[in-house]
């Protein structure tokens, strides 16, 4: 019915942050898509330093994991976003993985179905969770909501499989995107295709 990247932004591949995505890739599994979780790693991940090499290549000049994230991307259905919290925000790998991908995409994620998922011991989720969900928003992503905002807690992987309510909402959230999904791939079967947009106007506001 359609595939989902999951793309793990945690230092740890096995840690609180996996232990979410699993669960939400588990719900969406039994909901008839493929999952394919992509952790990023441990290895320094480049920022983007704006050289716009990517508008002519069709690729990130760094040639590393986003490039072969990239190179795949119209194979996905959907993506989710999942980072354990920082300082309130999401994981400075993720952030500068994300920022490239977005960015050499060139609006090949526009009406895809997408999430965020944050992991944390205690605060901060909300904002990291925020800040994950503005990559989609601006990229005319459909994005896929659960029954609270997405995030899990707990210091361990032990502890967040202690947490019900955070699991029920991976779960749910996997559910609603996998429907959203369906009802995508209906649309499109019935000629309901993605909007023609105007070409992007730029304000600047200093002149």
């Amino acid at each position: 019915m359609g595939k989902v990247l999951l793309i793990n932004g945690s230092p740890h591949e096995k840690g609180c942050t996996y232990t979410a995505l699993r669960e939400m890739a588990d719900a969406l599994e039994k909901n008839g898509v493929d999952t394919e979780i992509f952790w990023i790693g441990v290895q320094p991940i480049a920022g983007c330093i704006a050289c716009g090499r990517c508008g002519q290549a069709g690729k990130c000049v760094f040639d590393d994991g986003v490039n072969r994230v990239l190179e795949r991307i119209d194979a996905y259905d959907g993506l989710v976003a999942g980072s354990p919290v920082y300082y309130a925000g999401p994981s400075g790998q993720i952030c500068a993985f994300l920022d490239r991908l977005f960015y050499a995409s060139k609006g090949r994620m526009a009406g895809k179905a997408a999430a965020a998922v944050v992991s944390c011991r205690r605060g901060g989720a909300s904002a990291a969770f925020d800040r994950l969900n503005k990559y989609f928003s601006i990229n005319n992503m459909v994005i896929a909501s659960s029954q609270y905002w997405n995030q899990v807690h707990g210091n361990t992987p032990e502890e967040v499989r202690q947490d019900a309510e955070g699991l029920q909402t991976m779960r749910t959230l996997g559910q609603n995107m996998a429907w959203l999904i369906q009802c995508i791939k209906a649309g499109r079967e019935k000629g309901i295709l993605l909007p023609e947009y105007e070409l992007k106007q730029w304000t600047n506001f200093i002149r």
